[in-house]
């Protein structure tokens, strides 16, 4: 019998892979040695807080090998997630808004690729067994995986060929920006190899390190996840520290600021993918509207949205913060008041703190029209 073309079980694979709603698909080795020392050296660092999964396994989110031993190839997927109608700066503008990041406003991400990813397995294990027929050579285990493992799912995808790693650390393709889920297929199979992209192609922008509200670019391609707005609502699980509240304006469920001004981003293309489709109570709700909410209200409201995943609390905490930086208005106010007397003491530290803010801001906003009223009527007396 003749030995499997794997050129063109490789071919087929991508094509398989567009089929299945991917955008587009490349094949590496697991050779990660030089993010070996990056990695270290932002662990070190402390950037990654209190993500303490990132640590925990080592330099085995650089060997894909280890993870799924006999592993020789990944494949590396990616999939649009922008919205028709994605709204940034009407949300972003509009302080009585709450902000959720983009990706984050339809069904779960994990479960759209990872099921599209099993689909895939499946069908490279189907093919495999035909090839294989009558010979030694065997498909093996194989193992999907979307940001549920210890990966370094984007230098991959960078080798891949699927993009290059811009300096906000995202992955970045020439003609599809940034806003992208990716996802990867361990596999034992000596498929042939894509190329990487040439070299990154950011040049001399510093775009999105100049726009980031807490200044969590720190240098190039490297952010400190303390002071990312994303790992601050969404992994950060205590209290936000004082000194990012007021930096975090409406934004209650992650950041796309980074994004919003990559240039690339203006090739960026809308998804067709209906599970990507904004939920109406999620895109450009009213935070008052949210504030309402019950825990029973919030677990039905986000049933099968990656939002769930943070909590009752936490979201009461982010949007605790975006009422304080928003509008006094004798509603929320009386809002926050209400819900001071039945909050727990992490949520409560920040009610007290909107309403400090509130207060202060009402303050200044009393006296600046005492002062414009003063000036009216000296300017009256003097006309008299």
């Amino acid at each position: 019998m003749s030995a499997p073309d794997f050129h063109q079980l490789a071919h087929d694979i991508k094509l398989w892979a567009r089929e299945l709603g991917f955008d587009q698909a490349g094949i590496t080795d697991t050779d990660l040695r030089i993010e070996e020392p990056r990695l270290q050296a932002w662990l070190d660092a402390g950037y990654h807080g209190s993500m303490d999964y990132m640590a925990r396994h080592g330099m085995m989110r650089a060997r894909a090998h280890e993870l799924l031993p006999g592993t020789v190839r990944v494949l590396s997927v990616r999939m649009n997630y922008l919205p028709f109608e994605a709204g940034f700066a009407a949300t972003l503008r509009d302080p009585t808004l709450g902000y959720i990041s983009r990706y984050a406003l339809g069904r779960d991400y994990h479960k759209v690729l990872r099921n599209r990813l099993k689909q895939l397995g499946d069908r490279i294990e189907a093919r495999c067994a035909k090839l294989f027929q009558g010979t030694e050579e065997t498909l093996g285990e194989w193992r999907p995986f979307v940001d549920s493992a210890p990966i370094l799912e984007r230098p991959l995808a960078a080798k891949a060929g699927l993009g290059w790693v811009g300096k906000h650390s995202l992955l970045l393709n020439e003609s599809a920006g940034s806003f992208f889920f990716l996802g990867e297929l361990l596999l034992n199979l000596p498929l042939p190899l894509d190329q990487p992209v040439e070299k990154e192609q950011c040049g001399k922008c510093v775009a999105c390190i100049n726009i980031c509200p807490t200044g969590a670019i720190v240098a190039p391609y490297v952010v400190d996840g303390r002071r990312c707005i994303s790992y601050l609502t969404i992994e950060n699980d205590g209290p936000i520290p004082e000194e990012f509240r007021p930096l975090i304006g409406n934004r209650i469920y992650g950041c796309d600021d980074c994004q919003l001004i990559c240039p690339w981003n203006r090739y960026a293309d809308a998804s067709p993918e209906p599970d990507f489709s904004p939920r109406p109570s999620l895109h450009r709700p009213p935070l008052l509207a949210l504030w309402c909410w019950s825990e029973s209200d919030f677990l039905k409201q986000t049933e099968g949205s990656p939002i769930r995943r943070i909590g009752y609390q936490r979201w009461r905490r982010n949007l605790a913060v975006a009422l304080g930086n928003g509008p006094a208005t004798p509603e929320v106010i009386a809002a926050l008041q209400l819900g001071l007397t039945t909050a727990d003491p992490m949520v409560a530290e920040h009610i007290e703190w909107a309403l400090t803010t509130l207060a202060r801001r009402q303050d200044e906003e009393n006296k600046k029209t005492r002062l414009l009223i003063r000036c009216i009527e000296k300017g009256l007396s003097d006309h008299a």
